[in-house]
């Protein structure tokens, strides 16, 4: 370091600050980056059903550029994501879920009617269940989790509140009957949804509240309730949000990338250490680069980046946190392999 410390007339030359800026920020980019792939990591959300996957946009699903779904979780096993689970929120995105990870050893799927999807199951409700249940059995150990299910009354112009109501309490009945964990969504409901939770506590074992954006309050009545909380870019975006990831308690949390959505930006983009690769505009779309403004799983490691930033992790504990979270995750979704 002394190469650095040398003065001239007292005072560090700009050549020397300069040099010194680039080799620490290289030195911490490099040693991430190079760890991230040994890093053991499960993105627990990707909602890789999303046609934009598939090189599809907009309403009309215009295709902009190629199919590069294979692309993505090829990226995705690069970096270390050693298994993603593969988000479904109706029947017909479970039975699509279950088609792309079929072939794919690395890839699971959840089984479970979204809060936004809730009216889909008003006109029979029974046999919507029993199809679901077909999904269950014809999948076998591809489903890890019931869900995503909950409630969303930021959106109740997608299903109306006793639509979400009764689609959330209705999906219990999966959970007792395969004892699968829960893949659960909360937004703006938390006297109803804790409600439910506890009422229906008995009849399941764990379960993640995913893409956790709430208060205090919210997160000592999740863990109370012996719950999980997954956390992505959306639980960083602001300084208030990071106080109250900073008192999670390790061994309650788990990582996602909710991805298409959900990138780390706003206040947690400050503690990210590894650059994401190259990214062009979906209209210039090239083989091999990320599309622009397109989450992807293989931006776990950043996740875990800004979470350890957040906790304040030193870098030599970098690699041993992750596989903390790790085994969170491994214990709830995938007990077998402990």
């Amino acid at each position: 370091k002394q190469w650095y410390q040398r003065r001239v007339r007292g005072k560090t030359t700009t050549i020397h600050r300069t040099l010194l800026k680039l080799t620490l920020q290289t030195n911490i980019a490099v040693r991430t980056f190079s760890n991230s792939a040994m890093i053991r990591k499960i993105d627990i959300g990707a909602n890789l059903t999303d046609p934009i996957f598939r090189g599809l946009y907009g309403e009309n699903n215009k295709r902009v550029h190629e199919d590069d779904l294979k692309l993505v979780v090829e990226r995705a096993k690069s970096s270390g994501v050693e298994k993603i689970m593969v988000t479904a929120g109706s029947l017909p995105e479970a039975k699509e879920a279950l088609s792309i990870a079929r072939n794919d050893p690395d890839l699971y799927i959840t089984v479970g009617v979204h809060p936004t999807r809730s009216s889909q199951m008003l006109e029979n409700p029974d046999n919507y269940i029993e199809q679901l249940e077909g999904v269950i059995k014809e999948a076998g150990n591809k489903v890890v989790a019931i869900g995503e299910f909950g409630l969303d009354y930021d959106r109740l112009h997608f299903s109306p509140k006793e639509a979400q109501l009764f689609a959330f309490e209705r999906q219990f009945s999966l959970a007792e009957s395969t004892q699968l964990p829960l893949f659960l969504h909360s937004r703006n409901c938390e006297e109803d949804f804790m409600r439910i939770i506890k009422n229906n506590r008995h009849r399941f074992k764990d379960g993640v509240v995913h893409s956790f954006t709430g208060n205090f309050e919210e997160m000592r009545q999740y863990i109370d309730c012996g719950l999980y909380i997954g956390l992505n870019g959306c639980s960083f975006k602001t300084e208030e949000n990071i106080k109250v990831v900073r008192e999670i308690p390790d061994d309650r949390i788990m990582i996602e990338t909710d991805s298409p959505y959900c990138e780390v930006k706003q206040a947690g983009a400050k503690f990210i250490k590894t650059p994401a690769p190259p990214s062009m505009k979906k209209e210039r779309w090239e083989k091999g680069k990320l599309v622009k403004g397109r989450n992807e799983p293989c931006h776990m490691v950043q996740v875990l980046e800004v979470l350890a930033g957040i906790k304040g992790v030193p870098d030599d504990q970098f690699v041993a946190f992750g596989e903390k979270i790790y085994q969170n995750t491994k214990r709830v979704f995938f007990p077998k392999e402990l």
